[in-house]
């Protein structure tokens, strides 16, 4: 045996287990999906999943989200008890339960929806968002009932309400139950509007179905992430529908914009600025 190998047999266990410890290179680099760059996921980390190429803004998990807008340690989350039930017994490929709990295990949440108390630059607000991991971020009875309840809460304590939508839609397991939920949604937040509360949706990539459908196009301030993809249908659906080939770029969000439909679009680097700034001057009347 060398005397370099009877060393590292020889070394403390740490250094003995060092080499295995050491990830696999395709752990430690992104290949951005749009400029095609390989970028190095610590950095892509440090900027907000946002390349470093050509500025494509990948997916970002529910709760980096929350810690990209709240101030630190501010947020305190609320009806984290509620979980989804099975009314309608309802299996495809598998049994809905069973798919609610790889989901949980997937995501290390109870559903698609966070919510609760923040302060955005010491400004007190109700903070609500997706997690597209959790069956495509899809709507049902409990994620219905969490945003029902963030803009009661909003309502009760005289707070904005932000919601950050990545949805499929409505969830197809709870049939008629989950499309109730655009209903209720809209309903507390006309109460909400009622008492002139803003509420800022942010749509990213994708908003979809029966939440584009429902609040989250019902915003007092209306912003989109850059190149977001946000529509009821799919384009497909739509075409077999009409029987037309549909214009370039349509459902994206610079698309929207043009037509009207979105008040901005904020790169994420900007965004908690561009809500704080959007905060103090709804909120300045109401004060």
């Amino acid at each position: 045996m060398s005397e370099s190998r009877r060393w590292f047999e020889q070394a403390p266990p740490e250094l003995q287990t060092q080499k295995k410890r050491v990830p696999p290179a395709a752990k430690l680099w992104v290949k951005c999906p749009e400029c095609r760059k390989v970028v190095y996921k610590e950095e892509l980390r440090e900027n907000w999943q946002v390349c470093t190429g050509c500025d494509h803004h990948l997916r970002l998990a529910a709760t980096e989200r929350i810690r990209l807008l709240a101030d630190e340690d501010s947020f305190t989350r609320e009806d984290g008890q509620l979980r989804s039930a099975d009314p309608l017994r309802f299996v495809d490929s598998k049994p809905y339960t069973t798919r609610l709990v790889h989901a949980a295990h997937k995501t290390g949440q109870p559903d698609a929806f966070i919510s609760g108390s923040a302060t955005l630059d010491g400004m007190p607000i109700q903070l609500g968002v997706f997690d597209f991991r959790f069956m495509g971020g899809s709507m049902g009875s409990v994620v219905g009932e969490l945003v029902t309840r963030l803009f009661e809460r909003a309502a009760d304590r005289k707070q904005p309400a932000i919601v950050i939508s990545a949805s499929g839609g409505a969830r197809m397991q709870e049939g008629v139950l989950s499309l109730m939920q655009m209903a209720k949604t809209c309903a507390a937040l006309a109460r909400l509007r009622e008492q002139n509360i803003p509420y800022i949706s942010v749509l990213t990539h994708p908003t979809t179905g029966g939440v584009a459908a429902s609040f989250s196009m019902l915003g007092d301030l209306i912003i989109a992430e850059p190149e977001a993809f946000i529509a009821f249908a799919g384009p497909r659906v739509i075409e077999q529908t009409i029987g037309q080939a549909l214009p370039e770029g349509f459902q994206t969000s610079e698309y929207l914009l043009e037509h009207g439909l979105l008040d901005a679009i904020v790169p994420r680097l900007e965004l908690r600025s561009t809500i704080s700034r959007a905060l103090r001057l709804l909120t300045d009347p109401v004060q």
